[in-house]
């Protein structure tokens, strides 16, 4: 579990492909602190540390998340976004976040207001029913609090520390992003659908 509050950025050095998986080897600030075990959230995605050497550390993608991620472009180069998992006794900044991707989005705008920035995402008409008006959702591993709210986009506002801080930045138009929706809108979405 995490809250989407990015702790560090990592680069992607190696890229190594096992079909149906890929494994990636990663160097960040925080990567001396990990252990094997672990689990760190990649843009999103919970992946488990495999190995550990100075500051790297070496993930793998099964072939599902592959599919439902961003993962699979991957390059050499890439910045990720990265975040340990929630202690108990720690603040909850975010919201919460399980590391479970469930699509991509794209991003269709970005726009400068004042010191901030504007990203429009598309999704999967599919998800509509999971995010609502000042809701949070998670991209790229960042807990973002979605508004105009359509059935098939969103927009969020990057405050100045995020976008410095992140990789999100970096998102260009037509740009694919890692999306969570709220965990609470899953379950009561889930519960109406059954009872039909």
């Amino acid at each position: 579990m995490f809250t989407g509050i990015v702790e560090a950025q990592g680069t992607v050095k190696e890229v190594i492909t096992n079909r149906p998986n890929k494994s990636f080897w990663i160097e960040s600030p925080i990567g001396s602190a990990l252990e094997v075990d672990q689990s760190v959230c990649h843009d999103g995605a919970c992946l488990t540390i495999e190995e550990t050497r100075d500051k790297m550390h070496r993930v793998t993608a099964v072939s599902e998340t592959l599919k439902k991620t961003n993962l699979d472009n991957w390059e050499v180069g890439k910045l990720v976004n990265l975040e340990r998992s929630l202690q108990l006794n720690s603040r909850l900044d975010g919201h919460l976040v399980q590391g479970h991707v469930d699509t991509t989005g794209i991003c269709v705008s970005r726009e400068e207001t004042g010191d901030n920035r504007e990203f429009t995402f598309r999704f999967s008409k599919k998800f509509a029913s999971l995010i609502i008006e000042k809701g949070s959702v998670s991209v790229n591993g960042i807990s973002l609090t979605a508004f105009a709210v359509k059935k098939r986009s969103f927009k969020v506002t990057i405050v100045p520390y995020t976008f410095d801080h992140t990789n999100i930045g970096l998102i260009q138009e037509g740009d694919k992003v890692n999306l969570e929706f709220d965990m609470v809108g899953k379950y009561i979405s889930r519960h109406f659908e059954l009872k039909t």
